[in-house]
């Protein structure tokens, strides 16, 4: 009896050992693969060569870049701007690790505020509609620090949902002029009301004199 249960004993241990060590390889093989780093590449005016970035080497560039284009709806303007109008000409290409996944055509210097286009015909063949889209107006100074040769910007601010917003021009800020328009109104409608006044007054002395002479 005792050499019965050692035996059953012995076997049960040596399942379960078997059991564990076949469930170690399955667990690796079926472990989430780790997700590649990420990368952007710039092509156009003033570059002789691409511009690769690469987020392990410089993340905050490459997360500047997308987050250039990581805001498009899925339908954009069908027409943009005249081409006499867009300027230099910026193709970045999204990668995740080696493999190119998305392209877009950003416009920093474009007429009206920066522009970018999404082709239809992407490096990872998903479908996608071809569209024109306002770009982030920090769209000109994001590019510049990662290392395109433009012109540096002062009339963009960082913050907000749209990457920056536009510095209110010097004339628009004319306290005076704001007041002697506020003058003017309110002087223009003082008169309005006067003449009012007026012509109720004349038309009730007009009825109160007529109905004078019909009393008499």
């Amino acid at each position: 009896m005792v050499r019965t249960m050692r035996r059953l004993v012995a076997v049960l241990t040596g399942g379960l050992a078997a059991a564990v060590l076949s469930l170690g390889p399955a667990e690796t093989a079926t472990a989430a693969p780790k997700t590649p780093p990420a990368g952007v590449q710039i092509t156009g005016e003033g570059l002789a060569e691409p511009l690769r970035l690469r987020a392990e080497a410089q993340p905050a560039h490459v997360v500047a870049i997308i987050d250039q284009v990581n805001f498009l709806g899925r339908t954009g303007q069908a027409k943009g701007p005249k081409a006499a109008d867009l300027g230099p000409k910026y193709t970045v290409v999204v990668y995740a690790g080696d493999v190119p996944k998305q392209t877009y055509d950003l416009y920093p210097k474009a007429v009206g505020g920066p522009r970018v286009f999404r082709p239809a015909k992407q490096p990872d063949a998903r479908k996608t509609a071809a569209g024109w889209f306002l770009g982030r107006l920090s769209m000109s100074e994001t590019l510049r620090t990662a290392g395109v040769p433009l012109e540096r910007q002062f009339d963009t601010v960082s913050g907000g949902v749209g990457g920056g917003e536009r510095v209110i021009p010097e004339d628009a800020l004319n306290p005076a002029k704001d007041i002697d328009e506020a003058l003017g109104e309110l002087q223009r409608l003082l008169l309005l009301n006067v003449a009012v006044v007026l012509v109720i007054t004349s038309g009730l002395a007009g009825i109160a004199l007529l109905v004078r002479r019909r009393t008499r």
